[in-house]
């Protein structure tokens, strides 16, 4: 209903085009005839994927099936779609910026905490690669903090588990690799942990 008002009330609906998905998971989009060919959408269960200007109708069909069949959080689903989009042929003009925001379901009165992702690229020539980047870099860090919280419980096998899981997500990271080294070297690994740490180093 909140989609008919709209699209009846607009002049411009020819031109338009939306997609909204409502607390229920019910969904409903709209793409008017005069948007840029490629345009389309599909309105799946509990989500509704839209595309203009892309180059051929494959696309939308890609990114759907990228989104039912992916699992693990809401942000690596939308990341997995888009990276789906570049490799059926993307966006006709090229690439430029690419971004994902994720917020809780019910809000605190305090956004700060409501907000679960944001990433931006704003001006890249692989954009969509670079979220991805800087998606496992955000999640290292969050590897990173479990770590820390692990050894102040003076848990040390936990520690060394998220430690080693930040590594294997951003091992290029100096500091993710030297944080992980020591606390691998301080748990009783030292070969391993001393090995990481000598590469830091150098």
């Amino acid at each position: 209903k909140a989609l008919g008002r709209l699209v009846a009330a607009d002049d411009k609906k020819a031109l338009r085009q939306i997609g909204m998905v409502d607390a229920q998971g019910r969904a409903a989009a709209h793409t008017g005839e005069r948007c840029i060919a490629w345009a389309g959408h599909h309105v799946g269960d509990g989500f509704s994927v839209q595309a203009n200007i892309m180059r051929d109708e494959t696309v939308v069909p890609a990114m759907v099936q990228r989104f039912e069949l992916t699992g693990g959080s809401l942000a690596h689903r939308l990341i997995s779609t888009l990276e789906a989009a570049e490799r059926a042929g993307g966006d006709l003009r090229g690439r430029q910026s690419a971004a994902v925001l994720v917020v809780r379901g019910e809000a605190t009165g305090e956004p700060w905490r409501d907000v679960v992702l944001e990433l931006r690229v704003e001006d890249h020539p692989t954009p969509v690669r670079e979220l991805r980047r800087l998606f496992d870099l955000q999640r290292a860090y969050e590897f990173m903090n479990a770590g820390d919280r692990a050894l102040e419980e003076d848990d040390g096998k936990a520690a060394v588990k998220a430690y080693d899981s930040a590594a294997r997500l951003a091992g290029y990271n100096l500091e993710v690799r030297f944080w992980a080294g020591v606390t691998l070297a301080t748990n009783g690994e030292l070969e391993r942990g001393g090995g990481m740490l000598k590469r830091v180093f150098a």
